[in-house]
Formats: C-alpha cells, structure tokens, sequence
C-alpha cells in the first residue's frame, strides 16, 4: 500500500511540473520577445513529463481486459 501511495504522490508531482510548464509556455509564447529555442525546449520537457505521467498512470491502474 505504502508503494502505491508513493506512486500516487509522484503523480502529483509530475501533474503539478506539467501545469506548471504549461502555464510558462503559454506566457513566452505570446511574448514578442520570446526565445524559440529555449521555448521548444520546455515544450520537449513538458511532452517529457506527460509520458511519465502516461507511465505511472498505467502502473497505477493497469488495463483490465474484460
């Protein structure tokens, strides 16, 4: 129980990174300003963490074939 709590708590973690990053895209992308490296960096970061996310997902509630 204890390992699936911890799953649950880097999930969390993960979600709250994702958003995070989101936010922060969303805000270089409208400015005029912006560094498009760095802004595709941050991209490839956030797709980074969505895998995760997908990953601990499917460990925590496996596909149950009916």
């Amino acid at each position: 129980m204890n390992e699936k709590l911890a799953l649950f708590k880097q999930l969390e973690g993960l979600r709250d990174q994702h958003r995070e990053l989101d936010e922060v895209i969303t805000r270089l992308s409208r400015e005029a300003a912006s560094n498009p490296i760095e802004l595709q960096r941050l991209k490839k970061r956030k797709l980074m963490l969505k895998d995760q996310i997908t990953v601990l997902e499917d460990e925590i509630l496996p596909d149950i074939i009916a």
